[in-house]
């Protein structure tokens, strides 16, 4: 257990600008007495992944000097604004020369979803070439398990806002889903009406 706990590496994805929000980074936004990128990165450790790249974005810098994300490896995206693709072809990239074995990707933004998901999807590494992904009542998403031999094949078509979708559409056979609609809830922090779920 140990073992997989440093071959599987969180991967937070917290750089996005916040555009339907008035320009706020979702990473900066206020939840249950922290940021939402402290939150969010705390999930990941308690779900059981002792090491974590969190790639950051829109208003980097203010990121680095208010959050507190102890043993974290911050990455830079310094095309965030070009959608999550650039942000996912970071965090892989930044996993080079580490020993990782896969990657979890989370969402800064999804703070429904918890630890219990998070161990659920990591349990599922086995090899380099494990494909999982959370499932809610039957839909994919996240976090997502991608092993390292599937990397270089999803930052080829990580493109935009579309990030490992048309990949995983294309290996669907090789995905395997996790059903964690009983642990967990899949809403984003998209809008101004979302704020009602960060407390």
């Amino acid at each position: 257990m140990t073992e997989n706990n440093e071959q599987v590496v969180g991967v937070l994805l917290a750089a996005g600008g916040g555009r339907r929000l008035g320009g706020r980074p979702k990473a900066l936004l206020p939840h249950r007495g922290r940021l939402l990128v402290e939150h969010a990165a705390g999930v990941l450790r308690a779900g059981g992944c002792t090491r974590i790249h969190v790639v950051l974005g829109a208003r980097a810098a203010t990121v680095r000097e208010r959050a507190v994300l102890p043993g974290c490896v911050l990455v830079d995206n310094p095309d965030w604004a070009d959608g999550m693709g650039g942000s996912l072809r970071a965090g892989l990239g930044s996993l080079a020369d580490t020993g990782a074995r896969a990657a979890l990707v989370s969402l800064v933004d999804q703070p429904g979803i918890g630890p219990e998901a998070v161990a659920r999807v990591r349990s599922a590494y086995e090899s380099p070439r494990t494909l999982a992904a959370a499932a809610y009542r039957g839909e994919r998403g996240h976090p997502v398990l991608f092993g390292a031999a599937h990397w270089a094949g999803i930052a080829a078509s990580a493109t935009g806002d579309r990030g490992a979708r048309d990949y995983l559409r294309a290996h669907a056979d090789a995905l395997t889903l996790i059903e964690c609609g009983d642990v967990a809830e899949a809403y984003d922090i998209d809008t101004e009406a979302d704020l009602v779920h960060l407390e």
